[in-house]
């Protein structure tokens, strides 16, 4: 069975401000061929780099999905349409191949499996997902996080 995995977390520079988070463990996943790798935000047509983004403050990922709350940069830009974008691309991509569990980026508003931020762009964490991982749990696809991925194998 395959794996999703956030292209960041294999070393691939999709990061908000250019960076990586390459996890030894989650590159022997794509090494081995048990998983492969896609970044929802260049998905859904963000750049990289490219400015933070945060879901509203007091909103969850469901709201997002619902359409009563946006996905706010810090300078204010309204990106929601390009995290639905990216967020249905990757369970697209996820149907499409029988994947059933995903690693992606903790605290990411995009990726965050248990933790994102608050909105407030303060660096203030609260429990919650990003939009991708809200919508593949919801269609019955675990995720997982570089702190717990080793549940997902």
């Amino acid at each position: 069975m395959k794996i999703l995995v956030s292209a960041c977390l294999v070393g691939i520079h999709t990061q908000w401000n250019g960076d990586a988070n390459p996890i030894d463990g989650v590159v022997e996943l794509v090494r081995s061929g048990q998983a492969l790798f896609l970044c929802p935000e260049q998905l859904g047509g963000l750049t990289t780099p490219r400015e933070s983004a945060e879901i509203e403050p007091g909103k969850s990922a469901q709201d997002v999905l619902a359409g009563n709350a946006k996905v706010v940069t810090n300078t204010g830009q309204d990106v929601t349409e390009q995290y639905l974008r990216g967020a249905r691309e990757v369970l697209a991509f996820c149907q499409a191949f029988g994947i059933k569990s995903a690693i992606l980026a903790a605290r990411s508003p995009s990726c965050g499996s248990r933790e994102r931020y608050d909105g407030t762009h303060s660096g203030t964490i609260r429990p919650g997902r990003g939009v991708t991982a809200e919508l593949l749990e919801q269609n019955g696809i675990r995720v997982y996080n570089q702190d717990n991925y080793q549940d997902s194998i």
